[in-house]
C-alpha cells in the first residue's frame, strides 16, 4: 500500500487543464459552471489557476447541478466516463494508461493521485483480487456524492479503456446509495453495496490483463516530474501532518502505535518525539485530534452504528469510543448526533450495559 503523505494545510490543488475539454465534450457552458460554482469566470484560461479542498468540491457540485438542468439522461459520472479520451492528458490517467496492467496502473494513481486531487488511494493487491478504497486527505469536508461516484466510475472505465475488454468488478461499494443506482449497476454490470468507505474489487485475472495502451518508455520521460513534485510537496508537510496521514492510513488496519507510525515515516520515536515537540504537539495529541475529526464526520455525516465507528477509529470496543468521545469534547456521541438522528439510531452510541452477574 503506498504510504501518502497529506498537502500542507491550506494546499492547492493545480487545475486540471482538460475541464474546457471535458465541459466541450459534455456540451455544457463553462461560463454557467462557473457561476454556479462562485469560481471567477476567467479560470480555466489562467495559466497557473488551483483550487482549495472546498472549491474543488464546489466545482464538481455545480458541474452535476448544470448538467441535470441540461436534462442529461444518464448521471454525470457515466456522462464522463464514455467521453473519457487520452487527448485529455490529465496526469493520473495518462499515468495508468502507459502501465502494464490495472494493478501497475492503480500502484501509480495510489502514489501521485494527491498531487491532483484532495483524495488517497489504499491499495490492496492479493492472490484473492485487487481491493481499492478511496478516502479524502480532508475529513472535515465531505465530498460531494457525484465525486465519489463518478472516481468510482472512472476506475472501471479506465480498466475497460486500456483492455479493451468489457471488465466488471467484481464488487462496488459506496457509502450511500446514489439517486438513481440502476444506471451505475448497469454500467458496473454489478451490484452496488452500501459500506462506510467507498471501492472497488477487480478479480485477479482482470487486475492483471495486459493493458494494450502500455507504453515504458513515455512513463520514464514522465516520471521524474511527477516524482520531483511528489518529493517538493512532502517537503512542505509538517510532522504532524504527515503523522497524521500514517494514521489515517493505519486506522482500518488498527495499528496505531508509535512504533509503528515510526516505521512508517522511517523515523526514530525519539526523533518523532522531538519534531512534534518542536512543533508544540506530541503524538497522542495528534492521535486524538485525527479520531475527534473523523467522529464528528461519522456522526454528522453518516448513519453508521457506534460499533461501526468504534472500529473504523481503531477502537477495541464502543464503549471506549464512547468514553473517549466525551473526553475530547464534553458530550456524548448521542448528543452529537441528537438532531439529525431518530431515537432509534441513538441507542448504538450508549455504553453497553451489563447483564445482572456479568463481570
Amino acid at each position: 500500500m503506498p504510504h501518502n503523505n497529506p498537502p500542507p494545510s491550506g494546499y492547492h490543488y493545480p487545475l486540471w487543464h482538460g475541464w474546457r475539454l471535458l465541459l466541450k465534450d459534455l456540451a455544457l457552458p463553462e461560463a454557467h459552471v462557473l457561476r454556479r460554482a462562485q469560481l471567477p469566470s476567467d479560470l480555466f484560461s489562467r495559466e497557473s489557476a488551483s483550487l482549495s479542498t472546498a472549491q474543488y468540491f464546489q466545482l464538481w457540485t455545480a458541474l452535476e447541478a448544470e448538467s441535470d438542468a441540461a436534462g442529461a439522461p444518464e448521471p454525470l459520472p457515466i456522462r464522463i466516463a464514455r467521453a473519457m479520451s487520452a487527448d485529455w492528458f490529465e496526469p493520473a490517467l495518462f499515468a495508468a494508461l502507459c502501465s502494464a496492467d490495472l494493478n501497475a496502473a492503480l500502484a501509480r494513481i495510489a502514489r501521485y493521485k494527491r498531487l491532483v486531487a484532495p483524495m488517497a488511494l489504499q491499495l490492496d493487491i492479493s492472490p484473492q483480487g485487487t481491493r481499492l478504497g478511496l478516502s479524502w486527505l480532508d475529513q472535515s469536508q465531505r465530498p460531494p456524492a457525484v465525486l465519489v461516484a463518478f472516481d468510482l466510475v472512472f476506475f472501471v472505465q479506465l480498466a475497460r479503456m486500456a483492455t479493451r475488454a468489457n471488465i466488471t468488478p467484481a464488487a462496488v461499494v459506496c457509502p450511500a446509495p446514489q439517486p438513481a443506482l440502476a444506471p451505475y449497476e448497469a454500467f458496473f454490470a454489478c451490484a452496488v453495496s452500501e459500506g462506510p468507505q467507498p471501492s472497488l474489487t477487480f478479480t485477479p485475472e482482470d487486475a492483471q490483463r495486459p493493458f494494450l495502451t502500455v507504453n515504458h518508455g513515455m512513463w520514464q520521460f514522465f516520471e521524474p516530474t511527477l516524482r520531483k513534485r511528489l518529493h517538493d510537496l512532502d517537503r512542505q508537510s509538517s510532522t504532524a501532518e504527515r503523522v497524521r496521514s500514517a494514521l489515517l492510513e493505519a486506522l482500518p488496519a488498527g495499528d496505531l502505535s508509535m512504533e509503528a507510525v515510526c516505521r512508517k515515516l522511517g523515523v526514530s520515536t525519539r526523533t518523532l518525539q522531538r519534531r512534534l515537540r518542536e512543533e508544540g504537539s506530541s503524538f497522542q495529541a495528534t492521535l486524538n485530534g485525527v479520531r475527534t475529526q473523523l467522529a464528528h464526520h461519522y456522526l454528522e455525516n453518516s448513519a453508521l452504528s457506534g460499533a461501526e465507528i468504534s472500529f473504523l477509529l481503531g477502537f477495541e470496543d464502543p464503549n471506549s469510543f464512547v468514553r473517549a468521545f466525551q473526553a475530547w469534547t464534553g458530550k456524548t456521541p448521542q448528543a452529537m448526533r441528537k438532531r439529525s438522528s431518530s431515537p432509534a439510531q441513538l441507542w448504538a452510541f450508549a455504553p453497553k450495559q451489563k447483564a445482572p452477574g456479568e463481570t
